[in-house]
């Protein structure tokens, strides 16, 4: 049998009025009958326990009550047929239920009375937290081309409140990002969605993408949804030689490396605009250029071509073949070293040549000649010479200058 909300709370006030009754007139309540109750948060399919506690309590009955004023237990008799709802504990000083499985609709304010008189209640707010779907991203469709704009968009229901979505490009978060929420049309969850917008490059990839939805409800491992970037692109190319100095008469080794999406696959090779010259020691095996014996012919620019369904590059080598009986490195630095001591001594000796030269045009040499004033008048030489020397001292010096 199924008691009314109404024959429940006329009951209720009858078992009061029969405690009051039964107790000696002159007994007063004591001053601490208070029942105590404490707020509760459960996750959406849970077990919760309400517990109402009194500390100095003379036989009183208490009673838990739902958001509906609906008797849920009155001491330790069950009022309310719900499976979901059990007894825990009951005495004077406590009485506990547990509810299992509970749902949105469990939340709300119960309440807890003391039939005292008059009745004391003390409240408990249940909080039933929505756990939110698993999310799912949508709009990729692969593959895409480089430069393409891609939007992605991440989308969680029944989250109550309302979920926070995070997005990741493999471990780096990305914040440039839209979000909407929602609310549901049963009035308690939302639906969350958040966009990402973002140009396809070939560095991305193969990258991961991740939408993550975080919720207090989410105790252990948030949700993920990912999404594996595919991108295609262009080729690019280099030419790898296997020696950095061919020699005339060694084989020469030309890897073309090309990377593209999809793989450029083969790749055409030619010499100078043209064809390969010499089929029998030029040899094409996938991406390697092999010439088995090198000799001056074989100088020129080579050409590695790739192409995919997107587009085609190109590079080139310029094959410059060296004398192998050339002068090894360290001969030939030798005799550069030498010459240039030798040019270095010429260099010095001109120099000191000029630097004397012009030492002795600088310092002047002077002598007397027969040429003295007053030598006309001597009648010979002889007397001419006796003069000069007798007259050094204050006649006129000429004279004459040397190199």
């Amino acid at each position: 049998m199924i008691l009314q909300p109404s024959a429940l709370l006329c009951l209720s006030s009858l078992w009061g009025v029969i405690v009051q009754a039964a107790s000696p007139r002159n007994k007063k309540p004591s001053q601490g009958q208070f029942p105590v109750t404490q707020n509760v948060t459960v996750v959406e399919g849970g077990t919760i326990n309400l517990t109402c506690r009194v500390d100095q309590n003379d036989n009183t009955s208490l009673q838990w009550s739902n958001p509906a004023q609906q008797t849920l237990y009155f001491d330790d008799k069950k009022a309310l047929r719900d499976n979901r709802i059990e007894l825990v504990r009951a005495s004077w000083h406590e009485l506990s239920i547990s509810i299992s499985d509970v749902s949105l609709s469990d939340e709300g304010q119960y309440t807890c009375s003391l039939f005292t008189m008059p009745v004391k209640t003390s409240k408990a707010y249940l909080m039933v937290l929505g756990v939110p779907e698993n999310p799912h991203i949508s709009g990729f469709t692969s593959p895409v081309m480089e430069g393409d704009t891609i939007q992605l968009t991440c989308k969680s229901s029944g989250s109550k409140p309302a979920a926070d979505i995070r997005w990741f490009k493999n471990d780096q978060e990305i914040t440039d990002v839209q979000k909407i929420q929602q609310q549901d049309s049963n009035g308690k969850t939302f639906t969350v969605t958040s966009s990402l917008v973002f140009q396809g490059d070939r560095k991305d990839d193969g990258a991961v993408i991740r939408c993550r939805v975080d919720h207090e409800s989410l105790t252990s491992t948030p949700q993920i949804a990912k999404q594996v970037l595919e991108i295609h692109y262009t080729p690019t190319v280099r030419i790898l030689p296997s020696t950095p100095l061919p020699q005339e008469g060694q084989p020469l080794i030309l890897i073309c490396e090309s990377k593209g999406k999809p793989l450029p696959e083969p790749v055409l090779w030619t010499k100078d605009g043209g064809e390969l010259p010499d089929p029998e020691r030029m040899t094409v095996n996938g991406r390697e250029l092999t010439i088995s014996f090198l000799n001056k012919t074989d100088n020129g620019t080579y050409r590695c071509e790739a192409t995919n369904s997107i587009g085609q590059s190109s590079a080139e080598y310029v094959l410059i073949i060296n004398d192998p009986n050339a002068l090894p490195g360290p001969v030939a630095t030798d005799h550069a070293l030498i010459g240039g001591v030798v040019a270095v001594v010429v260099f010095v000796t001109l120099c000191s040549i000029i630097l004397i030269g012009r030492y002795l045009a600088r310092h002047k040499g002077t002598y007397l000649t027969n040429e003295a004033k007053g030598a006309e008048d001597a009648p010979d030489a002889d007397t001419a010479i006796i003069n000069a020397e007798g007259s050094q001292v204050n006649a006129e010096e000429k004279k004459e200058y040397f190199i």
